[in-house]
This record gives structure tokens, C-alpha cells and sequence, in this order.
């Protein structure tokens, strides 16, 4: 199964998919689309879903990323070595290049695809609160507005993520924000002595803080940590005491 965002699916020449953890060849605990290289599942099958995943979407090149839950944003401006997968240590791509895949992974955290109205650019990005917190978002609209995209033309969706009422966190955590803004208090909620935060609330703030509209703004409202069955996730992984974890892919490209 493949998740699309409406908005973005009006758009002939941007193509874009959010990969659930179906129909690929791992086993297990990975079982069976995991594209995650930096997993301990064996790298022969994760090859071959990233084989899989190329064929559905039509393309010779996808590309990924050491992912590093920084705010650091690549520019792709040539192809890179046909045996290249993974491009750099950043967690987003910007790109102008056409019929070439450019892919985030995830299990929580937020896959957030960008493209703008005339269909020049297109961008993915990897928006855990980390990358959220310290500016990725910002730093997407910027290598945007660089290239005389205009706020208002960027259109953004933010992909499957946790929800906030499995995202418990510790007081440190909220003091962080709080620290840094007051007006975060508004992403956090309390029940029963556990503190809650609300990750793709907080990307949507960061993302109208960039003056993109909101009306620019599409969503997957999918929770990956409650549905087992199309999604990994690393804290229910953590909380079955599992070794490790799969990872969702969600990739954009230029058609045309």
C-alpha cells in the first residue's frame, strides 16, 4: 500500500509516494518492506526492496541519506555514481534534477515532501524534534526562497509520524522547548502525572513560522506507532523489547 497526499497528486509532473512496510522481502521484526540500511536486517533484502520501490515508482535513481536528525539540507545537482545509494550526511535533499527519486526514511519521526508551484524544485526532509526543533524546516524554505520560489508557492505534506498520544516524553524535554518558547507549551499535553507531545502540531507551527500557508499544507494523518500492520516504528519497537526496528520510505520526483 502507498499513501499520496490529494494536493500533491493533482500534480502530474511531481510524483511522490509514502511507502508502508508491505509487499517487500524481509522477514521478521523487518517484515517485509524495510528500505533501512542502517538496520541489522540483511542488506541483500533491503536491496531488494529499494529495487522493488524503484520499479513501482518508474525511476533508475533513488537516492537516501545517512540520516542524522540534524537541520543540514543537501543540494543534488548531479547524479552521482550509479552505485551510490546514499548521497551524504544531512537529513533532507533539495533538488532541481528530473527522473531522480530523492527519499527519506522513517519510523516516528515526520517525512515531510516540499515542491513549489512551478515544479522546479522538490525537496524531502527527515523532521524528528531534533531536526524540527533546530531549524530543518527553516532551512528547506530558505534553499526555496534562494532559488526565487516565493513562500506563498511552496507546498508542503507532511507524511505518517507518531501521534501525540503515543509520543510520551520526560519534563526535560518540555523544559527545552519552554525555554526556548513559552508558546510551545501548546504542543504538549498532560494526563495522569505523563506528559505528551504533539510532533506533527509542532511541524505545522515551524512550517507557518517559514510563511508557507497554511492552505499550502497537506497531511497522511496516519499514526505510526499505533498501526502495526503498515508501519514501523522505533518506540514500539523499544517498548516489545525488540533489537531493532524497520524504516518507511517516503521519496519524491520530478516526472517531467
Amino acid at each position: 500500500m502507498i499513501f499520496k497526499s490529494n494536493s500533491f497528486s493533482k500534480n502530474s509532473n511531481i510524483l511522490h509516494a509514502f511507502f508502508t512496510r508491505e509487499n517487500g522481502t524481509s522477514k521478521g521484526i523487518y517484515g517485509t518492506l524495510n528500505c533501512g540500511l542502517g538496520s541489522k536486517d540483511k542488506k541483500k533484502h533491503v536491496y531488494q526492496n529499494i529495487e522493488i520501490v524503484k520499479k513501482k515508482i518508474k525511476t533508475k535513481f533513488l537516492f537516501l541519506l545517512h540520516q542524522q536528525h540534524g537541520n543540514k539540507i543537501i543540494t543534488l545537482k548531479k547524479i552521482p555514481s550509479k552505485n551510490k545509494i546514499k548521497i551524504g550526511y544531512a537529513d533532507g535533499i533539495f533538488t532541481d534534477l528530473k527522473k531522480v527519486a530523492i527519499g527519506i526514511l522513517t519510523a516516528d519521526c515526520a517525512p515531510i515532501l516540499l515542491s513549489d508551484k512551478t515544479n522546479k524544485y522538490i525537496c524531502c526532509v527527515h523532521a524528528g524534534w531534533k531536526g524540527a526543533f533546530g531549524g530543518i524546516i527553516k532551512n528547506a524554505s530558505t534553499l526555496f526562497k534562494k532559488n526565487k520560489i516565493k513562500a506563498k508557492d511552496i507546498r508542503v505534506c507532511v507524511g505518517p509520524c507518531i501521534s501525540k498520544e503515543k509520543y510520551e516524553v520526560q519534563l526535560d524535554f518540555y523544559n527545552k522547548f519552554i525555554s526556548n518558547n513559552k508558546k510551545y507549551h501548546d504542543h504538549f499535553s498532560f494526563k495522569r502525572n505523563k506528559i505528551f507531545f504533539d510532533l506533527r502540531s509542532f511541524i505545522i507551527n515551524q512550517i507557518l513560522k517559514a510563511r508557507i500557508p497554511k492552505s499550502n499544507i497537506s497531511h497522511i494523518m496516519k499514526d505510526t506507532f499505533a498501526n502495526k500492520s503498515l508501519f514501523f516504528s522505533h518506540r514500539r519497537s523499544v517498548a516489545k523489547l525488540e533489537k531493532d526496528y524497520g524504516r518507511n520510505l517516503s521519496i519524491i520526483i520530478k516526472s517531467d
